[in-house]
């Protein structure tokens, strides 16, 4: 007997998971296509920066010949580039120092034409001091300060309203930006700040001490190296506290229960069960934030730095309270005063470049640091 339904055309069923809508897959496409582009675009315009000012800055520390690296140019505090011309046709080009005693070798030598360029000469040893010891000084502060202070809020605050708001407080000083910091360490650093002294400023609120005749005066640091200092661990502070309190986050629990369970108190079970293990992320956001401050212009620039200084920190100083209440150069202020301060031409140019090389290089060798010592820190740490 012949079945009916054989002859009926088979219905096929549609895929409900097929998509119909062939506009959106092309809206999707070019929405992919624009995301590529954009971040090429970033990349390209990140290395052509990179690429220009290694072109024009590496010729300016490295050489040709040996020791094929231009030591005087990181040994030597800058100087005003003198260029003259002399009667006979001659063209010179040397520093202030050179060219002083240039003319008392010559004294009767006439120089035709002469032209003077501000910070363009010697080279970036005082600035790659001042920056140093401005960073040294942040670190010693901002690491005590953010690690006690991460520690206290993950490890021994109490969940409430008063704790969300200071977390919440230290979110947002990390978004403030750096002038404003930069006038708050003048405000509080470097104009009110107490100091120790047998002679208190006039107008200035002092508190007697009686021993020896010595005040506690409010007057301020002025502008110092302190002053700079601490203003950088201030503005710091924020992101290395977040950091950390995130590292000791993501260690588990059970760590701390076990511990507690064999007897170790409070402060044992964070010194030996999570600090070592929560080291690793907290050094390497910690590196990472100093790099950060090591660059800032607006805050040294209103609390330390000075634009040009004959001696080097330690060059005169008799005590350290001494050395610590100097103004120093710095490698952020530096560059901006070649390059925005000075008249521009092609004699200003190799110490722009040549210093914002030189500044590049150290960034990058601290951002090599920081993976180095996460990676190293993590293989001896596992859990």
């Amino acid at each position: 007997m012949h079945d009916i339904a054989e002859d009926l055309p088979i219905k096929r069923t549609e895929n409900p998971f097929a998509t119909k809508a062939h506009a959106l897959k092309r809206r999707d496409r070019i929405t992919s296509i624009v995301l590529r582009l954009t971040t090429y675009f970033i990349l390209a315009c990140a290395g052509y920066i990179f690429v220009d000012i290694i072109v024009k800055g590496a010729p300016v520390v490295f050489k040709g010949t040996p020791p094929f690296i231009n030591v005087p140019f990181l040994t030597q505090s800058p100087e005003t580039l003198m260029t003259f011309e002399t009667a006979d046709g001659e063209f010179h080009k040397m520093d202030f120092s050179d060219y002083s005693q240039f003319k008392r070798d010559f004294p009767g030598l006439k120089i035709v034409e002469e032209h003077s360029h501000a910070f363009s000469g010697g080279g970036i040893l005082g600035p790659l001091v001042g920056t140093a010891l401005l960073t040294g000084i942040c670190i010693v502060i901002a690491l005590f300060v953010g690690l006690t202070t991460a520690i206290y809020l993950n490890e021994y605050s109490t969940k409430g309203r008063f704790m969300d708001a200071v977390r919440l407080a230290i979110m947002n000083l990390a978004g403030v930006p750096s002038v404003v910091f930069g006038l708050f360490g003048l405000g509080l650093f470097c104009l009110v700040a107490p100091v120790i002294t047998t002679t208190p400023m006039d107008g200035k609120f002092a508190i007697p001490l009686f021993l020896g005749g010595n005040f506690l005066s409010f007057q301020g640091w002025g502008v110092s190296m302190l002053s700079g200092g601490f203003t950088l661990a201030v503005m710091i502070l924020p992101v290395i506290i977040a950091a950390c309190e995130e590292s000791l986050k993501a260690i588990p629990m059970g760590f701390r229960e076990a511990s507690f369970a064999l007897g170790a108190t409070k402060w044992q079970t964070i010194a030996k069960s999570v600090l070592p293990y929560a080291f690793p992320g907290m050094l390497t956001a910690s590196v990472l934030g100093i790099t950060r401050v090591a660059g800032e212009t607006a805050p040294i620039m209103f609390t330390a730095a000075l634009s040009h200084k004959d001696k080097l920190p330690w060059q005169d100083v008799n005590s350290i309270g001494g050395f610590f209440s100097q103004s120093v150069q710095a490698m952020p202020y530096h560059i901006y005063t070649v390059a925005a301060r000075i008249p521009q031409s092609e004699y200003t140019q190799p110490m722009q470049y040549g210093s914002v090389f030189v500044f590049l290089i150290l960034v990058m060798l601290f951002a090599a640091l920081s993976v180095f010592l996460r990676i190293h820190y993590r293989q001896k740490v596992k859990w």
